[in-house]
């Protein structure tokens, strides 16, 4: 009698067969059952959140190396993401009663944290960042709630705390944040200006809600569970209509076309309004409440205003207030500005004589010396990293020898007309569209790009897909995607070697 076969002696093309028709949940756990499948399957990260232009509101992961796109649990109409990090993603979503709430989100486990509120203003928050593995009783998060405020919560809290407005120089404001797993959270500004929020200690709590809500206050939900002898109808919005503090919208209906109509109806209204302006938030701190923050200059101890013409090298001093569209990241430990021309092509003449010409979508990847002055400077090579901004906390993983990827990149969302999936070679100067895997049943079904999602911000190597680039490498890899299964997998196959 033959003897029985390893699981781990599976073909490879029989375990991509099998991957092909398993969840993203499931296929992440089958990569970590041993080096071999590991090897079959391609990693499922960096993938493209988006969302299908269809009457539900289900997001898809578009994951670049699989080349094939996963489906996340359906959320409410009406929800728009500012955030993701982690495998989880930051909503905002717009009550009847015109208050804001802000949920995260874990859409492969169907998880949800509804977060205190936020009460300060009536626009919209830009940018939330949170902390890893948020959980109700432990989790951080900070958002970018005007052009100078910053406000941050922490797990216990009845509401965000709201700081002082900033210190920014005449004209600047407020556009990138990133958190770091030392409870830092740097900010960035439209001229390059970088401030480091200090977050508290974090402690585990028991949410401050969970004793003040009554039976009378309503629960709330971001998830869409349609009952199944229902059949539901969404309704798109088609106008803006702005009047002094609020802002309305007129709707149309959208109906499957593949709904029994003899089903009962179930609809759902989303309606949009503005909070009326409130300009000193009410006390957040004390007991129940947050701890205090602090916001610093990257460069307190000059504690100077920010000057572009001392901070950044020649010529992109002058550059910066032409890139409207600035990010930061953290790659092998170093700080790094991501600046994209988001205009037309421009030609500047530089204060010392000469011009310097600025592209369309040409992107600049400066990179922080703390000891020098000028201490920002452009970079051209980032030793085979790319980098992924966005709404997303900005991740850096090393891109070469992974399946969809090239290394010495950055890969951001924008492009005319609809926002898609944008990779900027650095070698070449120029920005193409990614190769996005179709969403949905149909190829070209439409949809729209939200951010780049995934399931980990905590990189390592994949050796399978690098044999060429680690064969060189005395550590025996660089930092690309790792999860606990897969960390103890890699253990596991260095004790065999």
């Amino acid at each position: 009698m033959a003897p029985l076969r390893r699981w781990a002696d599976l073909p490879a093309d029989l375990l991509c067969r099998i991957g092909d028709r398993l969840d993203l949940k499931w296929y992440a756990s089958a990569r970590g059952v041993c080096t071999a499948w590991r090897c079959a399957l391609p990693p499922p990260s960096p993938a493209l959140l988006v969302v299908a232009d269809d009457a539900r509101c289900c997001p898809y992961a578009a994951s670049l190396p699989t080349r094939r796109s996963f489906e996340l649990t359906a959320i409410v109409s009406g929800s728009r993401c500012i955030g993701s990090s982690n495998g989880w993603i930051a909503l905002s979503v717009v009550l009847f009663n015109g208050k804001t709430v802000f949920v995260l989100l874990n859409p492969i486990a169907a998880v949800e944290i509804l977060l205190p509120p936020l009460i300060y203003e009536s626009r919209w928050v830009s940018k939330v960042v949170f902390t890893p593995s948020p959980a109700k009783d432990d989790f951080a998060a900070a958002a970018i709630c005007d052009i100078d405020r910053i406000a941050y919560v922490t797990a216990g809290a009845r509401r965000w705390a709201v700081m002082d407005p900033v210190r920014l120089t005449c004209g600047d404001q407020l556009t990138d944040v990133v958190y770091t797993d030392k409870g830092k959270v740097f900010c960035l500004t439209k001229c390059g200006d970088v401030h480091v929020l200090r977050l508290p200690e974090r402690r585990r709590r028991k949410p401050a809600n969970a004793d003040e809500a009554g039976s009378s206050e309503p629960e709330f939900s971001v998830l869409q569970s349609p009952q199944p002898n229902e059949r539901t109808i969404t309704f798109r919005p088609l106008r803006w209509q702005h009047q002094r503090n609020f802002r309305m919208m007129r709707y149309e209906q959208a109906r499957p076309r593949d709904q029994d109509l003899t089903i009962p109806l179930r609809v759902t209204f989303c309606a949009e309004t503005l909070i009326p302006y409130k300009k000193v938030p009410p006390e957040s701190q004390g007991p129940h409440l947050n701890a205090p923050a602090t916001v610093e200059p990257l460069l307190s101890e000059a504690n100077l205003p920010f000057n572009p013409a001392t901070v950044f090298a020649p010529p992109y001093d002058t550059v910066s207030s032409f890139t409207s569209a600035k990010n930061l990241v953290f790659c092998e430990g170093n700080l790094y500005q991501v600046w994209r021309n988001a205009s037309c092509t421009v030609t500047l003449q530089l204060p010392a004589g000469g011009q310097h010409r600025v592209a369309e979508n040409e992107i600049l990847v400066l990179r922080y010396y703390p000891r020098r002055r000028p201490c920002w400077d452009v970079v051209k090579d980032l030793g085979g990293h790319s980098l992924f901004v966005g709404r997303n906390n900005a991740v850096s993983m090393y891109g070469e020898g992974v399946p969809g990827l090239r290394g010495n990149c950055v890969y951001w969302i924008g492009g005319r007309g609809r926002d898609q999936g944008m990779v900027f070679d650095m070698e070449s100067g120029r920005s193409t569209p990614c190769r996005v895997p179709p969403v949905g049943f149909l190829p070209g079904h439409p949809h729209s790009t939200i951010c780049w999602y995934f399931l980990s911000d905590v990189m390592s190597i994949n050796n399978c897909y690098s044999n060429s680039v680690s064969s060189s490498n005395s550590s025996g890899g660089r930092k690309i995607y790792q999860t606990r299964a897969r960390a103890r997998a890699d253990l596991a196959q260095d004790m065999e070697e």
